[in-house]
């Protein structure tokens, strides 16, 4: 359905499991088979501080590094909110195992994704075992344990994901862009051309993330860390910041509590012994809270999070979205752009953040007279069901084909109808945007969208992204930037006149 980048995956399961899986028995048969993701969750036999060559290479910085760090003794913690939980016995049958030595796992060792929700309520969802040559281990010399873990009766997160190519896909830059042949389409295409992440960019960041989960597996051992949002799903440019997502068990936890009390480990490795490598980390006490940091080597800002999973499966959908029909990530980037030059593209100043930008686009493409695109949620519901595991949230667009539409409108034709339509179409004291849907639907009653400006319905647990939206000042100045952006377009029919190309190429 979709290209892939230079690393893509197989299936994680043996036939034998994929067989098991009611999952698997609902796909068709009858279509090619399509890109998984770009996750790249294969450990090399390196760590941090070994790996920071190699990473200075690929940044182009090769100053040299200290050959020894400051170590930190991470204290264990009890965790008041954890309680026991059952297993079944196929789970519990992984407990208690003697990890080998790192030298008897196989090189090309695969993790599995585990399930969990966002929730401060603990439920249990069964793992699926793997063989035992799928399982990864880590050596028996590791001391420290992760506290989360301990609870008696905690399921053992074992399991594997893609390797890191396959030839059967093309490399994104091999795909195909839409054909430009008025000059606002082909200010849209230049300036996407110009600005898209590129391989390196996501190399850079997977290669981070790969060695911060070698370093954080010392503390919490069957963790694994997911790279997520724009640097994955097909919508980031070459100056996005990284998005983790630091899954520590099967069971959801507490954002609260629990997420603050694991993060603050997490920054304390940051500020101590990885301090030669990361700078700046900050941990913010947000709803869902975060430490911020930097790599010093790369240059790229991540924020990391705790089991906020919700990212993880929105990701894969939003990367559906993206690469099923070619007009979408161009307009979604200079969407993006546009936002950002007029200072409407920050949550904490209290006004959009990207992904409610992007949902926007999706919605406005889903609503036309002639659709560019369908709602994959309900063409497809067993590929994005909210309840699957983790592990097959990757497989699951495999089957999805290119959308044909019958509307062959520009680039050019389409951005300006987007801000025609939220300009002055777009009911925003009566309608929600739901791209789960394909539609625009009457606001819920609930708390969560009662007296808020903009209502954007998240796909998966149908919150409001837009919530930051909270102040009548701001929403009233962000509608007045769509209107003033469509009346620029319709007269002008240069980019330009919304947003400067020549200094946005050049910010990439």
């Amino acid at each position: 359905m979709f290209p892939n980048s230079s690393n893509l995956g197989r299936p994680p399961f043996s036939p034998k499991y994929q067989q098991q899986s009611t999952f698997f028995t609902k796909l068709p048969l009858n279509i090619p088979p399509t890109v998984l993701s770009h996750q790249q969750i294969i450990v090399p036999p390196f760590n941090f501080r070994t790996a920071v060559l190699s990473r200075a290479l690929l940044s182009g910085n090769i100053e040299a590094t200290p050959a020894v760090t400051p170590a930190v003794t991470l204290q264990p913690m009890t965790y008041g909110s954890v309680s026991p939980v059952s297993t079944s016995d196929a789970l519990t049958s992984f407990q208690g195992r003697k990890r080998p030595s790192q030298q008897s796992v196989p090189d090309d060792a695969k993790r599995q994704r585990i399930h969990s929700h966002d929730s401060d309520t603990t439920v249990v969802n069964q793992a699926v075992p793997l063989p035992e040559e799928r399982r990864h281990s880590f050596p028996a010399s590791v001391s420290i344990q992760s506290p989360v873990l301990r609870a008696r009766g905690s399921p053992a997160l074992v399991g594997c994901v893609p390797p890191l190519q396959d030839p059967l896909f093309p490399h994104p830059t091999e795909t195909g862009f839409p054909v430009a042949k008025d000059e606002l389409s082909q200010q849209v295409l230049e300036l996407f051309q110009a600005c898209r992440q590129q391989a390196s960019d996501l190399n850079r960041k997977e290669l981070c993330r790969t060695e911060l989960q070698k370093e954080i597996q010392l503390i919490f051992p069957q963790s694994r860390l997911f790279l997520v949002g724009s640097s994955l799903n097909g919508f980031g440019a070459r100056t996005s910041d990284g998005d983790l997502c630091l899954v520590v068990k099967e069971e959801p936890v507490n954002q609260k509590t629990e997420a603050r009390r694991i993060l603050s480990l997490v920054h304390k490795l940051f500020s101590t012994k990885l301090s030669s490598y990361i700078e700046r980390p900050q941990l913010i006490r947000a709803k869902v809270p975060i430490v911020k940091f930097r790599d010093k080597v790369s240059n790229v800002d991540f924020d990391l999070n705790v089991n906020n999973v919700i990212g993880i499966r929105n990701t894969f959908l939003l990367r559906t979205y993206a690469f099923i029909e070619n007009r979408v990530r161009p307009l979604v980037l200079v969407v993006k752009k546009w936002a950002s030059f007029h200072e409407i593209n920050d949550a904490s100043r209290g006004t959009l953040n990207s992904y409610s930008l992007v949902l926007m686009v999706l919605h406005y493409l889903q609503t036309l007279p002639e659709p560019i695109l369908p709602s994959l949620q309900k063409n497809y519901p067993e590929c994005f069901d909210p309840t699957m595991q983790l592990h097959l949230v990757h497989q699951a667009p495999r089957t999805i084909p290119p959308y044909i539409s019958k509307n062959g409108s520009s680039l050019g034709d389409l951005l300006l109808g987007f801000f025609k339509y939220y300009a002055t179409e777009f009911d925003w004291s009566q309608q929600m945007i739901s791209v789960r849907e394909a539609k625009a639907i009457p606001r819920p009653d609930g708390i969560e969208w009662r007296n808020k400006f903009i209502c954007v319905e998240e796909p998966f647990d149908r919150t409001n992204t837009a919530r930051a939206v909270h102040e009548k000042q701001k929403f009233d100045i962000i509608r007045g930037e769509f209107a003033q952006a469509w009346r620029s377009l319709r007269d002008k029919k240069d980019l330009n006149c919304i947003l400067p190309v020549k200094t946005a190429k050049q910010k990439r």
